[in-house]
C-alpha cells in the first residue's frame, strides 16, 4: 500500500459536503488548491482569507478526526511577488526573448535582490500556511514555458532557473519551520533535469505530467505524447532522489476534462489506466501518489449526483 494516498480539490470545495466524501475513503493527504492561471494570486488570497473562517476550522478538524493529513498545492510566485513591483524594480521581472522586461510569469533567476525578497515573502507565507506533513508546495507560475533570457539567466535552462527560484522559496520557508520540505514541481518546460544548480537539502521531487494522453498509460513508450513526459523521469528521480517524491496525477481532475469551464462535464475514471500507471510508479519508487479532483463538488452533485471516489481510492489502497 502506498503510505501517502491523496486527492486535491478546489480550497472553495472544503466544506460539509466534501468533508463527508472524504470520510468514506482510506485516502490520507488532502491538497488544498486555490485555482491556477493568470489570478492565481487573487484565489490564493482568498484561499488565505478561509483559513480564517469557524467553517475552514471545522473542516480541518474533521479531517484530523479521520486521519487525513492537509497540504497546501499552490501556484504561489504572482502573491510572492506582486506583480506591481514591477513598476519600481523592472530588473526584478524577466526578459523576453526581444529584450524587454516583463511582469508576466515567473521573474528573474539572476537577480540577488528578487531572490531576497522572494525569500523574505515565502517566510511569511511559511506563517500562513501549516501543512500537517510540513511539505509545502509553492509553485512557480501556471505557464508552460516563461524562462527569463537575460544575460545571465540565459546559460541557465527552465528547469535551472525554477531550481534557483524553489531554493530560495525553500531557504525562506525554513527559516520559520526547520521542518519544512518543498516541492520542485516537474511540468511541462521544467521536466528535464536542472544541470547547473545544485538543489538544497530541504527541496524534493513533485511530477505532474499534465501534457499527456489519458486513455493509455503514461508509460506506453508507443504513445509519443505520454513518451515526453515520461522519459526523463529516471533522471528525476536520480538528481532529486525518492525520498519524498511525490506524483502529481491528473485522473480524478474533472476540471481537464471539463475543459477547466463551468459547468462540469459528467466524469467517469479511466481505472485501467490509473492502475497501470499507479502499478508503474510503485515500481519506480514513488511511495506518494495523488490526482487532483477537482470539479467534483456540490455543483457536480447537484448536476449528476456524487461522483465515484471508490476505485480510486481503492487502486491507492491496494497492497
Amino acid at each position: 500500500m502506498l503510505k501517502e494516498r491523496g486527492i486535491i480539490i478546489h480550497a472553495q470545495d472544503c466544506g460539509d459536503y466534501f468533508a463527508g466524501r472524504l470520510e468514506q475513503t482510506n485516502l490520507n493527504v488532502l491538497g488544498i488548491h486555490p485555482e491556477g492561471g493568470i489570478a492565481a494570486h487573487v484565489s490564493m488570497q482568498k484561499c488565505i482569507d478561509m483559513l480564517e473562517t469557524e467553517e475552514w476550522r471545522t473542516f480541518h478538524r474533521r479531517m484530523e478526526k479521520a486521519g487525513i493529513a492537509v497540504e497546501f498545492e499552490m501556484h504561489a510566485l504572482s502573491w510572492i511577488l506582486e506583480r506591481d513591483r514591477f513598476d519600481t524594480h523592472r530588473d526584478w521581472f524577466r526578459m523576453t526573448d526581444a529584450g524587454e522586461r516583463t511582469p508576466e510569469f515567473n521573474c528573474c533567476a539572476s537577480n540577488p535582490d528578487v531572490l531576497d525578497y522572494i525569500r523574505e515573502r515565502s517566510a511569511k507565507l511559511a506563517k500562513i500556511f501549516r501543512p500537517d506533513t510540513d511539505k509545502y508546495y509553492f509553485w512557480i507560475d501556471d505557464v508552460a514555458t516563461a524562462a527569463c533570457r537575460c544575460e545571465k539567466c540565459r546559460e541557465l535552462s527552465a528547469s535551472d532557473q525554477a531550481l534557483v527560484l524553489y531554493n530560495a522559496i525553500a531557504e525562506g520557508l525554513a527559516s520559520v519551520n526547520p521542518k519544512a520540505k518543498l516541492s520542485y514541481l516537474a511540468y511541462f518546460a521544467t521536466l528535464p533535469v536542472p544541470t547547473k544548480v545544485r538543489k538544497r537539502d530541504n527541496v524534493f521531487l513533485e511530477f505532474a505530467p499534465l501534457a499527456r494522453d489519458f486513455d493509455v498509460s503514461l508509460f506506453d513508450e508507443t504513445r509519443e505524447k505520454n513518451y515526453s513526459q515520461v522519459k526523463t523521469l529516471p533522471a528525476l528521480l536520480d538528481f532529486f532522489g525518492r525520498d519524498d517524491a511525490k506524483v502529481l496525477e491528473y485522473w480524478m481532475d474533472n476540471s481537464l476534462f471539463s475543459g477547466w469551464k463551468r459547468p462540469p462535464k459528467e466524469f467517469r475514471l479511466n481505472a485501467a489506466t490509473c492502475a497501470a500507471d499507479v502499478a508503474q510508479y510503485r515500481k519506480l519508487g514513488f511511495d506518494s501518489v495523488t490526482s487532483f479532483g477537482c470539479f467534483l463538488g456540490e455543483d457536480y452533485r447537484d448536476l449528476y449526483g456524487d461522483a465515484d471516489l471508490s476505485e480510486y481510492d481503492r487502486i491507492l489502497g491496494k497492497e
